[in-house]
């Protein structure tokens, strides 16, 4: 539950001045307005599960944007029955000047560039399952990155300008005689960018898939202390010391804990449970932002 200091979980990924809110719960607004978040470049809200610390912002939000003139249509993704799930939520928003779509994850993915024109064609969303009480999932945003264009190569095989963007994005040309492949003029490949949202889950295979070389994973973080570890098994939740295990067992480069149980007053008091296992770990607070660039 929230508390006067803090409020409940949630995040925003935001890319070439669009956004993705992860999870909704109650609160959302005051803690984005706080924040300087501004909600309405939002595409999508991502759902981990349909528990009511998750899902109840909603309602509000969507007669928000509705009031602050927004038109264009809002994505909202989740697991599997969403439809069912958010029929009783979205009644409650009522009628709102924009289309809302309910969505479940595609099975190769969601291209983002295909919500808004804005996202880059190489920003990609995809989500694996954890393991609550009820069906939940983690998502990851992933940034591909292109192989650098070789003009100079584009030039010998007589390609006009005007093709060298398609090439650049991994699309054949035909010029007059052939096909060019793009891999005749682009170099080696180069590391994108990968984010990953936890929302409430055991330590789990999914989540480790996911967080795999991730360059920031948000990760629950319900109990504090080692010794809690049974009673978070029992709620289906993790404890620091679990969640900083499998940031370290998945590679990842960075981890901000959260979505502390309302016992944990003072995150900072149990950081060293995970900095055994993660060293760099950091207890997230409200607020708090970064942003994520490419290696070169």
């Amino acid at each position: 539950m929230p508390i006067p200091e803090r409020a409940l979980t949630a995040a925003v990924l935001a890319c070439a001045g669009r956004s993705i809110l992860f999870d909704c719960g109650e609160g959302t607004q005051t803690a984005a307005r706080k924040a300087g978040v501004s909600l309405m470049s939002a595409d999508l809200i991502a759902l981990t599960h349909y528990h009511g610390d998750h899902i109840f912002g909603l309602p509000g939000l969507l007669q928000t944007l509705g009031v602050q003139g927004r038109t264009e249509p809002l994505a909202l993704l989740g697991p599997p029955d969403i439809q069912a799930e958010l029929a009783p939520v979205l009644q409650l928003a009522g009628w709102t000047p924009f289309p809302v779509r309910l969505m479940e994850m595609p099975p190769e993915g969601l291209s983002m560039h295909a919500l808004h024109k804005a996202w880059p064609a190489e920003a990609k969303l995809a989500c694996f399952p954890t393991e609550h009480r009820v069906p939940s999932q983690c998502y990851v945003f992933t940034l591909g990155r292109p192989p650098v264009f070789l003009p100079e190569k584009a030039k010998a095989l007589g390609v006009p300008v005007q093709y060298w963007k398609a090439l650049q994005h991994g699309e054949a040309v035909d010029i007059p005689g052939r096909e060019v492949r793009p891999q005749e003029v682009l170099g080696a490949p180069r590391r994108g960018l990968k984010f990953v949202f936890s929302g409430d889950t055991v330590p789990c295979e999914g989540l480790k898939i996911a967080a795999r070389d991730a360059d920031l994973l948000i990760s629950e973080a319900t109990y504090g202390e080692n010794g809690q570890a049974q009673t978070a098994k029992e709620h289906g939740h993790m404890t620091f010391a679990q969640a900083a295990g499998l940031a370290a067992a998945a590679g990842a480069k960075r981890l901000w804990l959260a979505h502390y149980s309302q016992m944990v007053e003072d995150p900072e008091a149990y950081a060293d449970n995970a900095r055994q296992a993660f060293p760099g770990v950091v207890c997230g607070l409200d607020g708090m932002k970064t942003t994520l660039k490419f290696e070169d």
